[in-house]
C-alpha cells in the first residue's frame, strides 16, 4: 500500500486541523493512517501523509466535486497543492 504526502496552503490553519471533511472523504476510499503537519515557520502552510489503498481512485476522487467541496470547506487553496508518493 503506496504512502502519500500531500502539501498545500490553507487559508486558516486552525479550521483545518480541527474539520473532519479529510477523514469523512478519505476513509471511504481507503485511505488510512491519516495524519496531519503544519509547517511552524509559515501561518498557512500544511501536510498530511496517509496509506492509500487504489492510487488510481484516489486520482479519480480529486477531480471530483466531492473533493472540490472538501478543499473549499477546509480552506484549501488548490492551486498550490502537490501531492508526492512514497518511493
Amino acid at each position: 500500500m503506496p504512502t502519500i504526502l500531500a502539501h498545500h496552503d490553507v487559508k486558516d490553519v486552525k479550521h483545518w486541523l480541527a474539520s473532519p471533511r479529510r477523514k469523512e472523504v478519505f476513509e471511504p476510499i481507503g485511505c488510512t493512517n491519516i495524519r496531519t503537519f503544519v509547517d511552524p515557520q509559515s501561518s498557512n502552510k500544511v501536510g498530511l501523509v496517509m496509506d492509500v489503498a487504489d492510487m488510481g481512485r484516489l486520482a479519480e476522487f480529486m477531480k471530483s466535486k466531492q473533493a472540490a467541496d472538501a478543499m473549499e470547506y477546509d480552506g484549501v487553496l488548490p492551486e498550490t497543492l502537490v501531492i508526492l508518493v512514497q518511493s
